[in-house]
Formats: C-alpha cells, structure tokens, sequence
C-alpha cells in the first residue's frame, strides 16, 4: 500500500474522558494498511467462548460502547473487542478524504478479524457499524454466530433510505469543521458535558475530521454506488444462509435509522425478530446501552 499521509490525535486529547479507564490496544502493521495505527479494546479472556465484536459508527469511537462492555463481561466468560475505525477515536486520521471509500474501511475489518483470530464472534454494531460490518459474516461465515444490530441498515441502493439520513447529509456537507460533542450532545440529551466532550476529543480541529466530512457521502444509496453490490449480496446470505440468534433493536427517538430502518433490516435477515424500540433513546442508542444489552443476552437466553 502507498504510503498514507494520516494524523494521530495526542493521547493527551483523552485525558479527560470519563468513565472508560480500558486499555487501548494498537495495530501499525495490519496487513494492507502497514503504517497506520488501528485501535482496539480487547477486554475479558482471550479464550472466551463468545466474542463480542462491537463495531461504532460516524462521528464516534469504541467510547460508544462503555454502557454495554461491563454486561457483556459480567461473569468473567466473554470477551469484548472494539475497534475504532480509521478516521475515528485513537485510530490514525488520514487527511485525504479520497482515501476513505467502503472497501477501505470494509477490508480493514476483514483483516482486523483475521489478525486477532476471532471466533464465534456476536456482531454488535449500530450506524456504519451495522453498514460495514453485516458485510463481514457473508464472507467469513465460520467466524460468526449471533447478531445484535442497532439503528443501522445493509445500504443496498434499491430501497430508499429516508429524508432523515438525506437532512443528516446535507447538514453534514454545510458543515466542513462540525462540532462533534455539540451533535452528540444535541441528538443524545442524557449526556453530561464530560461524555459530550468526549466524543470530540479525537478532533482537535478540522484536519482530524476528514473520516466524518466523508462518511456521510459514502452511504450507498443508488444501485450503482461503491459498496451497494456487496451489500445488496450480503442481504442474500442474510436471508437465506443466516441460522444464528438475531437481536434487533431501535431507537424511538432516531429520526435517521430508527423504527423504519430496523423493520426493513428485519425483512432482510432470515428469522429475525421484531425491533425492540427503546422509547428514549436517540440515534446514539448505545448510550442507553446496559438495557439494551441486557435484553439482547436475555433474548439469547444468557443473563
């Protein structure tokens, strides 16, 4: 791979995040993208019988998940592995948003799962969490077991994806420095200014936020879009390979992939559940996150 020309926020930008006190693990040399920094948590034993692979989305980092990580490890026999993407939380930033396509990001994954040796991995993932990573199992179909899916969708270009994710789009593009912990703050109410502040901090200023000026432009929403084939066959294998235990859930208050995008993801997955709506929460519905949790393992009659 070229060389990548990529930013690496200070860990002193994170001093002040609260209430996430896990270690953060780094990879420079996974292969294909040699030379930028990958960052994960890897939390509980590395020989646990489960793994739960829980994938964020834009404008956030693997602090999303600091309500759900102490359910999923609770009795000591999971295993918890979050990465940040590319663009995102202690992973390097690369400045060019020409380099941030879906097979990037998607392909990071691929071989970020592969690198850690993951298994009988329960997929948890919400946002471009959800639009990347319900690409993954089709194609490592012996890794996967279980999913959780949150306020997400599989990006096929041939359903429209809603006026909601359309204004996000447009408010997004008007506003090339966005103010990350004003967004969050805005969309999640229950966040104190430490949390919000938090969801800035891998921002120092507008060069570090290439990942979010681009993500939003990268959703496939025409059939010929990058990314919407492998999706559109991801639905396939979803549909008619898929045997594992399925949980999804929504947000009452999403006005992007909420209520709407989860009954379509349903239809999408074979033997799939109905949504549970969570009727507080917003789009960022990890930050109501231990129920949410604990009524996935209880749907998987765990907990």
């Amino acid at each position: 791979m070229a060389t990548i020309e990529a930013l690496r926020t200070p860990e002193a930008a994170f001093a002040a995040v609260p209430d996430f006190a896990y270690p953060s693990h780094g990879l420079e040399d996974l292969a294909g993208y040699e030379g930028l920094r990958l960052a994960y948590l890897d939390e509980g034993p590395r020989s646990a019988a489960n793994v739960f692979l829980c994938l964020h989305g834009n404008p956030t980092w693997n602090f999303l998940y600091r309500k759900m990580l102490p359910v999923f490890l609770a009795g000591g026999g999971a295993r918890v592995v979050a990465p940040d993407l590319f663009g995102f939380g202690r992973s390097d930033k690369p400045v060019d948003e020409r380099v941030y396509t879906f097979a990037f990001h998607r392909d990071a994954l691929l071989r970020f799962v592969e690198r850690l040796g993951l298994r009988r991995i329960t997929l948890v993932c919400q946002d471009w969490g959800g639009l990347l990573g319900l690409t993954l199992p089709p194609v490592q179909p012996e890794r996967f077991v279980r999913l959780i899916a949150m306020n997400t969708l599989l990006a096929t270009g041939d359903i429209p994806i809603g006026d909601g994710f359309l204004a996000w789009k447009a408010f997004s593009n008007s506003r090339p420095d966005l103010d990350v912990a004003t967004l969050l703050r805005r969309g999640t109410p229950i966040l104190d200014d430490a949390e919000a502040a938090a969801y800035g901090a891998p921002f120092p200023d507008v060069r570090y936020k290439a990942g979010v000026r681009a993500f939003p432009d990268l959703v496939p929403i025409a059939p010929e879009m990058p990314g919407a084939d492998i999706s559109r066959a991801a639905r396939d294998w979803w549909q008619t390979q898929w045997r594992g235990p399925t949980f999804l859930a929504a947000g009452g208050k999403d006005p992007v992939l909420g209520l709407p995008a989860m009954q379509t993801l349903r239809a999408a997955i074979a033997g799939a559940p109905a949504p549970v709506v969570f009727a507080d929460a917003g789009h960022f519905i990890q930050e109501w996150g231990a129920p949410v949790a604990r009524a996935a393992l209880a749907s998987f009659g765990e907990g």
